[in-house]
């Protein structure tokens, strides 16, 4: 009851606005408790971080939220939705997208959501480390049992990727790249990746984990060395402030929505329109690593299943499945 009785408080103020005031009675009402436990959910969310003013005779007004997620003011962000996933929430955690194949193999219902401000054993695609040691990013992993045929998956990322990238799009208001299969960049430079992971048998996808890393702010004390080159964030393209917590309930939304849409097929009028938008690879020539063999060529964009389209040196095109891509040295 403590997280939805916080969950519905923050739900009344915000609905409230910055200059409403929502009475003392009227949060008991909605709760269905005292006064007195009103007074002592509200401490609870001062401190957390939250200010919320108590007017003399009118009753409370919320006039700073905190700028780290939580995730009472997640939830009261969050729309209605046909189905409502759960949501784990965690400061620090290992893997969003390892708890959320633990979640699922202990018959916890799907979907659900993951989220954490840290990871502490994250990972990108090849088993690669993910560095996620820093505050100030999302780190979130969405668990799904499709029950499909595996070939119905292959461009599942991809789909998911670009919807990502719109949902960034709309509140940064500047349009960052996909590259693919996985990589979110602006300018060059990675904001974010995803990984898809999923369990399976011959003919059936039964459990999908759909993981997401995005760098919300830049460390306090800059990137490291290391890092400056190819790393940015949200908030240094964002030509407004990005609270946190907002846009960690429109992701929720827009995923669920995306993961809809792909599975009862209507996704495939809309996938070629915001790949064309978001694709930063096309008509760029590059080099393909896969393991120790390199190719180079000038990227077509993609084929209906997913795979990367090469023109190479001699005019073959070529499509490629798998591999890591780099821009080539002019």
């Amino acid at each position: 009851m403590s997280a939805h009785a916080d969950q519905l408080i923050l739900q009344a103020l915000l609905e409230a606005g910055d200059e409403g005031v929502v009475s003392g009675a009227d949060l008991a009402r909605r709760l269905g408790v005292s006064r007195v436990s009103v007074w002592q959910h509200l401490e609870r969310l001062r401190e957390a971080g939250f200010a919320i003013e108590s007017l003399h005779a009118r009753g409370y007004r919320l006039s700073v939220r905190p700028d780290f997620l939580h995730p009472a003011l997640i939830d009261a962000y969050r729309r209605p939705t046909a189905i409502t996933p759960s949501l784990h929430y965690s400061d620090t955690i290992g893997s969003t997208n390892d708890e959320a194949v633990r979640l699922l193999a202990t018959g916890a219902p799907a979907p659900l959501v993951v989220l954490a401000r840290r990871q502490e054993k994250g990972r990108g695609r090849l088993g690669r480390a993910w560095h996620s040691a820093t505050d100030g990013n999302l780190y979130a992993s969405f668990a799904f049992r499709p029950e499909v045929e595996p070939a119905r998956m292959q461009t599942f990322t991809l789909w998911m990727g670009v919807n990502v990238c719109a949902l960034v799009a709309s509140f940064c208001r500047v349009t960052p790249g996909l590259k693919w299969p996985n990589d979110l960049l602006f300018d060059g430079r990675k904001a974010g990746g995803m990984l898809t992971e999923a369990r399976m048998d011959a003919d059936r996808i039964h459990d999908l984990v759909f993981g997401l890393g995005l760098n919300l702010r830049a460390p306090a004390d800059g990137w490291s060395p290391e890092l400056a080159a190819r790393a940015t964030s949200l908030s240094e393209h964002s030509n407004a402030p990005l609270d946190p917590n907002k846009f960690a309930a429109a992701l929720i939304g827009r995923v669920l929505d995306s993961y809809a849409a792909f599975i009862d097929g209507s996704y495939a009028a809309l996938f070629p329109g915001l790949w064309q938008r978001f694709d930063t690879l096309k008509g760029r020539a590059v080099t393909l690593h896969q393991g120790d063999r390199e190719i180079t060529g000038t990227t077509l964009g993609i084929d209906p299943e997913g795979s990367l389209l090469l023109r190479l040196a001699d005019g073959r095109t070529e499509r490629y499945r798998a591999g890591e891509v780099t821009l080539s040295k002019k």
